[in-house]
């Protein structure tokens, strides 16, 4: 039973730098810097878990391979039968420790049971392209109803035909950032549009961008970099939803992110959500920025999950759903806008996992 280079170079990395961490939380001049403590403890207890458990898988292999040199090398036939005993048994622990590893990985780590917020905004296409934005939300919504998860709805700017400009919402459950991840980038649709006359098929599309949704101390805004504003919120039509100025619109300043919130009637309770909302893009940008540092050279990869990168299509006149990342093509639309979302996400989370572990035994074989 053994790790895969690749891994064990990742898993070694992980460990070293928890003891860096250590190390650094207990210098006096990160002691007297609660800030940064704070930052090095939540980088810390995020990755510690995982570095326990590399740390125990060395443990046992090392304790393995005593054992085994002691059976080789032992004249007494019931004292080798002994470490013969003990090996088996540490094998059986090596197992199951690999196997806890595995599943941390595979499972997104902690991060896989993180709330999430999903932005679906219409693209080309016009009506339909809202339309098709409606589409993907009941989809989602009925995918998260069918998982047990549960869905609050943060902002939307619908349309006169039953579509969307704009929808926000959150999700909250038991794999909802390790099932939702990579739905990030263009869905496109390829249908006739209750709006043709003529029978002709149309292609749209609707943007979806998936962030995950920090809390208040993983994303710290001070107030004084705020530009908050307040009007007077607005339905389809232009309809006025009420009559006092119960929307806001709050601008950050560093980053120049705009957030807007109308949904609630309450001021206070739409600057709750705007505000939560641009938590979750401000850790995005950040994130963004830092995957691009270390994508830079990463030319070849497998579909990156960037909202701008087509990576999906709906064709409804032949049933088809399409994922080009993974050259999935499934025969069961019908289904999927229904909710069973699951058909793809599955495959989808197993062949984009699969393509990072290839890309990092690639990595890994070119600095041997």
């Amino acid at each position: 039973m053994a790790l895969s280079n690749a891994r064990s170079k990742k898993l070694k990395a992980v460990s070293d730098r928890c003891d860096a961490l250590e190390k650094l939380m207990a210098d006096s001049d990160v002691t007297s810097n609660p800030e940064k403590l704070r930052e090095l403890g939540k980088e810390f207890s995020t990755i510690e878990p995982l570095s326990r458990l590399y740390r125990e898988f060395v443990h046992i292999q090392d304790e393995l391979a005593k054992c085994r040199e002691e059976a080789e090398k032992e004249s007494d036939p019931e004292m080798a039968d002994l470490f013969r005993e003990e090996s088996a048994e540490l094998e059986r622990k090596l197992a199951e420790c690999e196997t806890r590893i595995e599943e941390k990985l595979e499972g997104g780590g902690d991060d896989a049971n993180r709330p999430v917020i999903l932005e679906i905004r219409s693209g080309t296409g016009g009506d339909e392209a809202a339309l098709f934005a409606g589409d993907l939300y009941r989809m989602y919504s009925r995918f998260a109803e069918n998982q047990g998860w549960t869905l609050e709805p943060l902002s939307a700017s619908p349309t006169q035909l039953g579509g969307f400009k704009e929808v926000v919402f959150s999700v909250k459950g038991n794999g909802s950032f390790y099932l939702l991840q990579y739905e990030s980038g263009v869905h496109r649709v390829q249908r006739v549009p209750v709006t043709e006359t003529s029978g002709r098929i149309h292609t749209s599309a609707a943007t979806v961008a998936v962030l995950v949704e920090p809390d208040e101390v993983e994303v710290e805004i001070n107030p004084v970099y705020l530009k908050i504003d307040t009007y007077r919120a607005q339905g389809a039509g232009g309809q006025h939803v009420n009559k006092t100025d119960s929307a806001v619109r709050i601008q950050h300043i560093p980053t120049g992110l705009v957030v807007e919130c109308q949904d609630e009637r309450s001021q206070h309770q739409n600057r709750a959500k705007a505000m939560r909302l641009l938590r979750a893009r401000i850790l995005d940008q950040l994130q963004h920025e830092q995957q691009q540092q270390i994508s830079a050279d990463r030319k070849n990869q497998v579909g990156s999950g960037d909202r701008s990168e087509r990576i999906r299509t709906y064709n409804f006149p032949q049933n088809r759903l399409t994922d080009h990342r993974a050259g999935i093509t499934l025969y069961k639309l019908d289904l999927i806008i229904e909710g069973e979302l699951g058909l793809i996400l599955e495959p989808l989370v197993k062949h984009m996992r699969e393509a990072a572990e290839e890309q990092e035994a690639l990595e890994a074989g070119g600095t041997d």
